[in-house]
């Protein structure tokens, strides 16, 4: 998705006009000396491209609109339920918030009224956990079930059919009087009433005053019923079974019982041909068959075997022309109601696969088709449109992104802006993007927007406003670092493109800070971040795609001295140590070269992508990890992390045990105390953390994970309020390089009333560290208001997502009675980041002035992020009791 929606327009030519072999020969695999530098060959290197226009749901007031959903759902009957927690997803897919998009999900998953429903956001929510189906072997292992989005029993969803009951057979056996059918030269001879009593038509035909009904002979050679068939019909009369009929034949009696309205038996030869559905294959052929005979049991069977085969069965060329050719009619009988959230579904597959794939257009298409509501509408319209403008289909994706706006999806102006500018007109898109700023309250992507239609220094302007609004957002950063790479700022570019890296792991700003390496010939700092690179995403290619990361990290490497494996480990060393996570993981993605034991370096891999706020690229490393083990105990500690990290705590601590069993190890010891921690609430667990921390430190490790043990020791001690034997564990860990156990020794001289020695500890910690963020927000606490404001600015200036600055100058502003600038102080945040506490405390300030809707529109949001929170509960009950 990195360049989902690149654009031809607003087009710069010195920093889009990129010609990588002039320094890079590909194609020969060799890397050519730069010549001196200069501005030139750094336009060689370096592309900025456009911000991409996202395909997803973008409200200008997402709080709002969280807001809404939250009413809607305490009001809505249950029916409506798993659609409002679908756009409650799509409203944290526009904020980027994986795991409250999975739980949303989730939550539709489990309040489905439908077993459509129950299908598709099953379906959705394994393919959303694609890759981790160790877990659940792991989870069976322990003996926990977590076969959750298996196969449902679909006929058993649906209401059971009538069958004579045995009273009825032998009451209709006293008037055993019998008809013989004739199909062909065959003659089938049946109970007269048990055939009239499979439907409505039957029975006049047999009992009523056609001339059939006095007839003991009745020819139905043509309705396309063999003898066979006939004989099955006959027998279910009899039995209300069809066992031991063969597929072909229960096609048939389904024709048949269609024609004569033989409900029952329609409904037993559905549910038959659904329990026949294993493969795709199967579902390929039965689907169309299903819907023309308006067969929802086995319609919906076919669609359980493409959805639970996702996403590879959308490369069937058979299932993509099926599901994307239906009509109303169609769908209603595949899927019920939940049309909308089967489309979404394949839509977000088939667009994950390849946004400008043919398959993404006709889902989309279909998805269109069934929206209903304006919501449902806007999100269709504006992604259908974001998929026509990567195709090129110009006047297409004008018609979709106006339809889009015309239902209130405010950001699809940024296609209409980008669609104008490719047509040649200059003005309009500035002209547009400024009506929507003066008529909403502005947002960084407004003024990023407006940016790419100025020039000079009113489109750095529009940068800078766009970055104040939304640090989250690259392309200011980008922009700007390349400005100054070409007036040869070299610092000030570095200084730019490492204030985003500083908080927030972009693939495209650490490609742009190779870039500038390489122009720079700083070919280890480059070889650095290629590597990083390569670790979050191994198949990552640059230059827009067109060469292979792993193959610039071959032709770079070229110019980079070799380290031995002591090399690696002292580098390794100094980076931890500099609390340089980046430096790290590259240090060992170098390391996993050589015949060094892998599973311990994935193992150490997986801990800084976690740190790194990684957790997808962490798993990944782990299950290496796994792989990779030398030994049963190694595999069962890496088994008991994996387990950990993914919620599983009790069974973690279960795989540490019985890797302790085995074998006595410093890895296995300090998993069982981490994981007993986490999960034991009694305080006496205490001192077993203790003695297990303590028996890790006696096993053989390297200095890195020993600094992490001594100082989640002194942690434990700091709670117990043993001070003096914490002090000795930070010390120890800081003799051998943990960096970060001078926070832990700031907390113990604090804990002694000694804020100055605390506060010089967290001063040490900041020299030291490169990511520091951190460490300036714990000092806060070790000084003066005044002194605090200058470190939380700093925080904020460092690492713009962490809320505890913003609420402590809203609450400094609110004890000074400046109401309206604390709140505006947390919307300041709220506005790029949905995080409970930040409206939380703006829903207690609301209250506080008497703003009972705002306040209790800021709670319904905060529950939609934290339905759980006993504390926003507390005060959603209290300001809604407020409410006129």
């Amino acid at each position: 998705m990195r360049t989902l929606f690149p654009s031809d327009s607003c087009k710069e030519p010195q920093l889009n006009a990129i010609n990588p072999q002039s320094w890079l020969q590909v194609e020969r695999g060799k890397l050519t000396k730069l010549a001196p530098w200069s501005p030139s060959s750094i336009e060689s290197l370096i592309k900025v491209p456009e911000p991409r226009i996202l395909p997803v749901y973008k409200p200008v007031d997402y709080v709002e609109v969280l807001a809404q959903v939250h009413e809607e759902l305490e009001m809505c009957p249950p029916t409506e339920r798993s659609n409002l927690y679908l756009l409650q997803y799509q409203v944290f897919k526009g904020l980027g918030e994986a795991k409250l998009m999975r739980r949303s999900l989730r939550s539709a998953w489990l309040k489905a009224s439908t077993v459509y429903e129950k299908l598709v956001f099953g379906a959705w929510l394994k393919y959303e956990k694609q890759g981790e189906e160790i877990i659940s072997d792991l989870l069976t292992s322990c003996g926990k079930c977590a076969k959750e989005f298996g196969a449902i029993d679909i006929a058993s969803e649906f209401p059971a059919y009538e069958t004579p009951s045995c009273s009825d057979m032998l009451k209709d056996n006293l008037l055993q009087r019998m008809v013989s059918f004739q199909i062909g030269d065959e003659k089938i001879t049946c109970n007269r009433h048990e055939i009239a009593r499979l439907s409505a038509p039957f029975h006049a035909m047999l009992n009523g005053c056609f001339t059939e009904s006095f007839s003991d002979e009745i020819d139905l050679s043509e309705n396309n019923i063999s003898p066979s068939g006939l004989r099955a019909v006959s027998n279910f009369g009899k039995t209300g079974s069809l066992s031991e009929v063969p597929c072909t034949l229960l096609l048939e009696i389904l024709v048949f019982a269609n024609r004569f309205c033989c409900e029952s038996l329609k409904n037993a030869c559905d549910e038959k041909l659904a329990s026949l559905v294993v493969s795709r294959q199967d579902a390929v052929e039965l689907m169309e068959f299903a819907l023309e005979q308006n067969s929802p049991v086995l319609a919906a069977s076919c669609l359980q075997v493409f959805l639970h085969e996702l996403p590879e069965s959308l490369n069937d060329k058979q299932v993509v022309q099926l599901l994307s050719s239906l009509d109303a009619q169609q769908r209603s009988i595949m899927v019920g109601t939940a049309s909308f959230s089967l489309y979404s579904l394949l839509t977000e597959v088939a667009m994950d696969s390849d946004p400008s794939s043919d398959t993404a257009v006709l889902f989309l298409k279909q998805l269109v088709d069934c929206a209903g509501t304006s919501r449902q509408k806007m999100i269709a319209f504006h992604q259908l449109g974001c998929v026509r403008l990567f195709r090129k289909e110009y006047d297409k994706a004008e018609k979709m992104f106006k339809a889009a706006l015309s239902e209130g999806h405010v950001y699809s102006v940024v296609g209409l802006a980008r669609l104008s500018h490719i047509k040649g007109h200059k003005h309009w898109p500035y002209e547009k993007i400024s009506s929507i700023i003066s008529s909403y309250s502005p947002l960084g992507w407004m003024y990023q927007e407006r940016s790419l239609y100025c020039d000079g220094d009113k489109k750095l302007e529009e940068l800078e406003r766009a970055t104040e609004l939304d640090p989250t957002l690259t392309y200011p950063y980008m922009y700007r670092a390349a400005s100054l790479m070409r007036k040869q700022d070299v610092q000030s570019a570095l200084a730019e493109i490492n204030r985003v890296l500083g908080f927030k792991l972009a693939l495209e700003c650490l490609e742009l800070r190779f870039c500038f390496y390489l122009a720079l010939e700083d070919y280890q700092s480059a070889i650095c971040d290629v590597q990083a690179i390569l670790t979050l995403s191994p198949d990552y290619r640059m230059f827009d795609g067109r060469v292979a990361a792993s193959q610039l990290r071959t032709l770079v490497r070229e110019h980079v001295e070799n380290w031995t494996t002591a090399d690696c480990w002292l580098q390794l060393y100094d980076r931890w140590s500099l609390v340089d996570d980046i430096g790290s993981l590259s240090v060992i993605y170098q390391m996993l070269e050589s015949d060094a034991a892998k599973g311990v370096l994935y193992f150490r891999q997986s801990l800084l992508l976690l740190r790194l706020n990684c957790p997808e690229a962490a798993m990944r490393s782990l299950q290496l990890a796994r792989q990779h083990a030398s030994s049963e105990p190694e595999r069962l500690v890496y088994e008991g992390w994996i387990l950990y990290d993914t919620g599983h705590c009790e069974e973690g601590l279960r795989k540490a045990e019985e890797s302790i069993s085995l074998q006595r190890s410093f890895e296995a010891f300090f998993l069982k105390a981490y994981a007993l921690a986490d999960s034991s609430q009694d305080p006496s667990c205490s001192s077993t953390v203790v003695s297990l921390l303590e028996e890790a430190l006696k096993c053989p490790s390297d200095r890195l994970r020993k600094g992490q043990a001594l100082n989640n020791l002194g942690s434990v001690y700091v709670d117990c309020g043993k001070l003096d034997a914490a002090a000795d564990c930070y010390i120890n860990a800081l003799k051998i390089r943990h960096t970060r156990a001078h926070q832990g020794l700031a907390r113990v001289h604090f804990l002694r009333n000694d804020k100055n020695a605390a506060y010089a500890e967290m001063t040490k910690l900041i020299e030291k560290a490169r990511n520091n963020a951190s460490a300036y927000e714990k000092r806060s606490e070790y000084c003066e208001r005044e002194l605090t404001k200058a470190d939380l600015e700093m925080v904020t200036r460092l690492d713009p997502l962490r809320v505890y600055p913003y609420r402590y100058r809203a609450a400094v502003l609110m004890d000074n009675h400046k109401e309206k600038e604390a709140i505006a102080e947390l919307s300041r945040a709220i506005a790029f980041k949905a995080d409970l506490h930040l409206l939380h405390l703006r829903a207690a300030f609301h209250e506080h002035i008497g703003d009972v809707m705002g306040a209790l529109r800021d709670c319904r949001a905060a529950l939609s992020v934290d339905p759980n929170h006993q504390e926003m509960l507390e005060l959603h009950s209290r300001v809604n009791s407020q409410e006129p």
